[in-house]
């Protein structure tokens, strides 16, 4: 019997090895099994596609949740993306890192958050990682500013096409608002197209003012833009609509997002102030503040000229730029004729007539000047200046196309300060021959040389002295005088009726500008009256801190 139980070694020995092989064996499966299914929730979330309501535990890093809460969850939450866009998708907290580098802190990164980005992360941490410090999550630092940099990983719900319309400045704003909009609604933007039918008939493209591959670049992490649209859509006609004016993200979420879906394809025709001034949430006037600043690069050969005036006017000491809006166009469009004679008025009437997207026709002039809407004439202009307290040997650069009256207009100008230059006086004709014929291009240098000035004094509050107001007021809150139209005509009148002595006169102009200087301030909100509360990119206050903080050092080193 002892012979009968009793075992043979060898045979004990392949019985154990056989179960110690069925062990391993499963663990390994199980390894492998739970390795695959979280590469591919992780795989779901690159591509788009909702994720199964399983059961999965909720990692610890985020706190705990039963494995029927956190299945409840990803069901509830598969339901609320069903309903509404992805748009703006919290990045989750296992991809933040204070530390990261970048000094845009924008929280509009697209890597989903949840269960399975936190165990992707934490798996690879484990095995491919040294200990580094660690953050929430138990994120690597490092592997966290590695992660940001991958392009935005949102499902598009289609193309956006923007054409957008009006000058340099005006466009410049649009762009920045349609980016807004095409990353809010987590779509695919095309490089815009650029107005080529206004009054200045440029025909220049977005890739002849702007740097594309930079505007591309610096935009991976937060939006998708291509140079064309895909071969697919390239004979499809997009649906073709003009967004309402002054609309708030809502509008776009809820009337323009179903659109884009069904048609996969839209065009805007027209992106002039189609995205409010105030009421956004901070997230959306953070972005549109990173386009306009970073992403928004002009060519290097618009570049290298810019930064050359710069050079030239700087070896002197410093200069103000003068934003002198009296052309043409804006004569014509706004109306204002004050000091031009019967003919100039008659040629100025016809041309607002013959351009039909010009909608007022009939304007009071001397109404319109009484009430501050019209620019001031270079010989109103030079009384101001004077009674600023600028010397006559101040450096002057004109910002502005041709002046409507030549060189007669200005003579008063040149007179009082003869120390008056213009970007042709700076650069040769060679130099300026490929900008010819480029109103666009040429506001370009004037926008870059405005930026750097000292100060900087428009003429007229129209686009291009909001947005180069908001640019200097973001470099640190640089000098820029903002005329009071309305009271100043009013003094001037009096002075000129000799109502004033010229004591007077200076005194009341200085002290009418004594808070219009671009002092820190926030911008006015009127509900309902859009047009005329204050513009958000003279001054987008919710992205100058920094600026702030800037001017307050430099303040501190002066005393």
């Amino acid at each position: 019997m002892a012979k009968q139980k009793a075992s043979p070694p060898g045979a004990v020995r392949r019985r154990l090895g056989g179960a110690g092989a069925s062990a391993v064996g499963w663990a390994l499966r199980v390894a492998t099994s739970i390795v695959a299914w979280t590469l591919l929730l992780h795989l779901f979330t690159f591509l788009g596609i909702p994720r199964p309501p399983l059961p999965i535990a909720r990692p610890s890093c985020l706190g705990g949740r039963s494995n029927s809460t956190a299945a409840e969850a990803l069901v509830a939450a598969s339901e609320a993306a069903r309903r509404a866009p992805p748009a703006l998708p919290p990045r989750s907290a296992c991809f933040s890192s204070s530390s990261s580098g970048h000094s845009w802190v924008l929280g509009l990164g697209s890597v989903e958050s949840g269960p399975a980005s936190c165990s992707v992360l934490g798996w690879v941490r484990r095995f491919f990682l040294p200990p580094w410090r660690e953050t929430e999550c138990g994120s690597p630092r490092a592997f966290a500013s590695w992660i940001e940099s991958f392009p935005g990983l949102y499902k598009s719900n289609g193309y956006l096409l923007v054409s957008c319309n009006g000058g340099l400045n005006q466009m410049r704003a649009a762009i920045c608002d349609m980016v807004t909009v095409a990353r809010y609604l987590n779509l695919t933007m095309v490089i815009p197209e650029l107005d080529k039918q206004s009054f200045w008939a440029d025909p220049s493209d977005f890739g002849d003012i702007f740097d594309v591959n930079h505007f591309i670049d610096s935009l991976r992490d937060e939006v998708k833009i291509v140079k064309e649209l895909p071969q697919k859509f390239s004979e499809k006609v997009p649906l073709s609509m003009q967004p309402i004016s002054w609309s708030s993200e809502k509008y776009y979420l809820r009337q323009i997002l179903p659109l884009v879906r069904k048609h996969k394809v839209v065009r805007f025709s027209k992106t002039d102030s189609r995205l409010a001034n105030n009421g956004l949430p901070l997230k959306l006037q953070k972005l549109r503040c990173y386009v306009n600043y970073n992403a928004l690069r002009f060519t290097p050969s618009i570049e290298a000229l810019g930064n050359k005036m710069v050079s030239i006017l700087r070896r002197t000491g410093s200069f103000i730029v003068l934003h002198l809006r009296y052309e043409m166009d804006m004569l014509a469009f706004s109306g204002c004729t004050h000091g031009c004679s019967d003919e100039e008025t008659e040629e100025l009437t016809r041309m607002r007539y013959a351009y039909p997207w010009w909608k007022e026709k009939e304007i009071d002039s001397e109404k319109k000047r009484l009430e501050g809407l019209c620019p001031l004439t270079p010989g109103e202009t030079t009384l101001v200046l004077k009674a600023l307290g600028f010397p006559r040997d101040t450096r002057i650069y004109i910002a502005s196309g041709e002046i409507y009256g030549g060189e007669t207009r200005l003579a008063v100008l040149k007179t009082e300060f003869p120390n008056i230059v213009r970007k042709e006086m700076l650069l040769s004709d060679d130099e300026l021959r490929p900008f010819q014929k480029h109103s666009t291009q040429m506001a370009a240098l004037d926008y870059l040389v405005s930026v750097a000035s000292d100060v900087f004094i428009p003429s007229n509050y129209g686009n291009m002295a909001k947005v180069v107001e908001g640019h200097r007021r973001f470099t640190g809150f640089h000098k820029t005088i903002q005329l009071d139209r309305k009271k100043l005509v009013e003094l001037i009148d009096l002075f000129e009726d000799q109502e004033l002595s010229w004591e007077e006169f200076s005194v009341a102009v200085k002290e009418l500008h004594m808070g219009r200087m671009s002092q820190p301030t926030r911008r006015r909100v009127i509900p309902g009256q859009p047009k005329e509360e204050g513009y958000f990119y003279a001054n987008p206050h919710e992205c100058l801190g920094p600026a702030r903080k800037r001017m307050e050092r430099l303040k501190h080193i002066e005393i």
